[in-house]
């Protein structure tokens, strides 16, 4: 369970941050999913609803009708600004010179991860405001974001809460509970979910990331959890630190 004092702490860090910065106000990127709903409420909650824009960026073909629904049921309760952007014709730019039909499903789901970070960053500009990232501890933990996409941001509010503290956070926030309950996913093509791109459910990649924090022995992990899902969350965490590190510069 997510600790008490979590909601009040984020809540004035966004604040700080971008009265800091001199910002007008917080833009994100909203998508019907758990973590954009929740920090949506707390960006709402710390700056008021006048000063959170909401960028919905669907792709058609690809995003889920419902996800959509739910990005506005979310801007609607909260009353916030929000702007749909359907990023289709922009892609089809793109494949106009790259050879898309050789990318992977990985490959061009992180083109659209950093389609979507440009018209953040544009409208951010515009506004005078900073782009709050929507990435959770866990995902971060595991690299399970693009670099210089979704994972691109000013602030990160939830990055200290693994996905089941979001969870009950959201739950505490009133963030609406089809929401709560529907299957992770980045929504970078059809079918795709977290779990299932992870290979290991968030539940188990919580609890081996916990007992990894604590020090745990391997062997005790192995034990509990076995050692091809401690293997799995260990390759993740070392192939994923390059995103969570600057960039490596030479020592001149």
């Amino acid at each position: 369970m997510v600790r008490i004092d979590a909601e009040n702490v984020i809540v004035e860090f966004i604040k700080d941050q971008v009265n800091a910065a001199g910002a007008s106000g917080a833009v994100l990127g909203l998508s019907g999913g758990l973590d954009s709903a929740t920090v949506a409420f707390l960006a709402a909650r710390a700056l008021g609803p006048e000063r959170v824009f909401a960028l919905l960026m669907p792709v058609a073909g690809a995003t889920p009708p419902e996800d959509l629904d739910d990005a506005r049921e979310v801007g609607s309760i909260l009353g916030i600004e929000t702007k749909e952007i359907e990023i289709s014709k922009i892609l089809d730019g793109y494949s106009q010179v790259l050879p898309m039909a050789e990318a992977s499903p990985v490959v061009a789901g992180n083109l659209k991860a950093r389609v979507r970070m440009t018209i953040l960053y544009w409208h951010a500009n515009l506004l005078n405001r900073l782009v709050l990232g929507t990435g959770n501890k866990t995902e971060i933990m595991l690299g399970y974001s693009t670099k210089f996409g979704d994972a691109a941001a000013d602030i990160l509010p939830i990055v200290g809460l693994y996905k089941d503290e979001v969870r009950d956070l959201a739950r505490r926030l009133g963030v609406p509970e089809q929401i709560i309950e529907k299957a992770p996913t980045a929504g970078l093509w059809p079918g795709q979910t977290d779990e299932g791109e992870l290979g290991i459910s968030y539940d188990d990649a919580n609890a081996i990331l916990r007992g990894m924090e604590a020090r745990m022995s391997r062997r005790d992990l192995a034990a509990e959890f076995g050692s091809g899902k401690v293997g799995l969350i260990e390759r993740r965490v070392e192939g994923g630190r390059h995103k969570r590190e600057p960039a490596p510069t030479p020592d001149l």
